[in-house]
């Protein structure tokens, strides 16, 4: 049976509130998403990084290569790397070097043999090793989408290499069956129609309507990055999702800066969502950005990137405090 467009409005925007006992809800910056990556003055480098056999790829940007304040950034499901393509410049242009990789199987990043694979776990993993090979001891870590899961992950794993958190339209409790069943469906789809069938089913829920309509460059560079997944990672990925731990026990003890961000228009996983999650870490901050959805970080680039600078500006591992002590 053919999974429609309301895949995500019905699977995923119910169940994910239900652990939660939740309804449903309803420096200079960088300019405004557009169709690709904005090009860079900035000191640049790239590589891949061998983790179990996989080749895991990797970007860091700064003012001067290897300079600056970490912060790095781990995408969402199905996409790369190149979903912070909006993010870096403002970022780098404030001080900070910028980090992004492609999760096993996406992008540029290849997986281990023929076989499906990955876990919220695994994927933690790479990301450390990616750290490990670039000296990074530490850095602010955010994650979108998907990517939450995996820096929580990456938290209980090695709480010490975190300075702070960025959780960007994310979740932290598990999948409930209702949702397992619209991930364990998108394998299906998978399986039976191909890859090319799921960015139908998904991108609505990505963008606003508004941003569809107005933005159709931003649509097609979307609707790109997931046409970079392998058919394993979509596999792995859903499978991943699917299964994800419950990590609302870690929230209470997490004492590092954070910032939760996200959407108002968000439906895969609704602002109810972060307000919880914000709630349960001490000290978190909270924002909202109205005119966003899902993928806020790229459709709503110049308020995310000011959301995140305003809130980085007072917090000890910025530039400016670093420099003082």
């Amino acid at each position: 049976m053919l999974l429609r467009r309301s895949l995500f409005a019905v699977g995923l925007t119910t169940a994910c509130l239900a652990p939660l006992g939740m309804a449903a809800a309803g420096t200079d910056p960088a300019p405004e998403a557009g169709p690709g990556p904005v090009e860079s003055t900035f000191a640049g480098e790239e590589g891949f990084v061998e983790v179990e056999g996989a080749r895991i790829f990797y970007q860091a940007q700064a003012q001067a290569q290897g300079e600056g304040q970490p912060i790095l950034l781990i995408h969402g499901y199905p996409l790369t790397g190149d979903l912070f393509a909006e993010n870096r410049e403002a970022l780098v242009q404030a001080g900070y070097r910028v980090i992004t990789v492609d999760l096993r199987g996406y992008g540029r990043s290849e997986a281990l043999g023929e076989q499906p694979e990955g876990s919220i776990e695994s994927y933690a993993g790479d990301v450390l090793a990616v750290m490990d090979e670039l000296g990074v001891e530490s850095a602010v870590i955010g994650g979108m989408s998907m990517g939450g899961p995996i820096v929580f992950s990456m938290y209980q794993q090695a709480p010490d290499r975190f300075d702070g958190i960025l959780l960007i339209d994310t979740v932290a409790a598990p999948a409930p069956p209702p949702e397992v069943g619209t991930w364990r469906g998108l394998i299906e789809v998978v399986n039976q129609q191909g890859t090319e069938a799921v960015p139908p089913l998904i991108i609505d829920e990505m963008l606003t309507g508004e941003a569809r309509l107005e933005k159709p460059e931003l649509v097609d560079y979307v609707t790109g990055l997931m046409d970079e997944a392998s058919k394993q990672a979509y596999i792995a990925g859903a499978e991943a999702l699917a299964t994800r731990p419950d990590f609302r026990p870690l929230l209470p003890e997490i004492d590092v800066p954070t910032l939760v961000l996200v959407g108002l228009q968000d439906t895969i996983y609704p602002v109810s969502i972060s307000q919880q999650m914000a709630e349960a870490i001490p000290g978190a901050d909270l924002e909202i950005i109205d005119d966003g959805s899902h993928a806020v970080i790229l459709e709503e680039a110049r308020e995310a990137n000011e959301e995140i600078l305003d809130w980085a500006e007072d917090q000890p591992f910025a530039p400016e405090q670093a420099a003082a002590k």
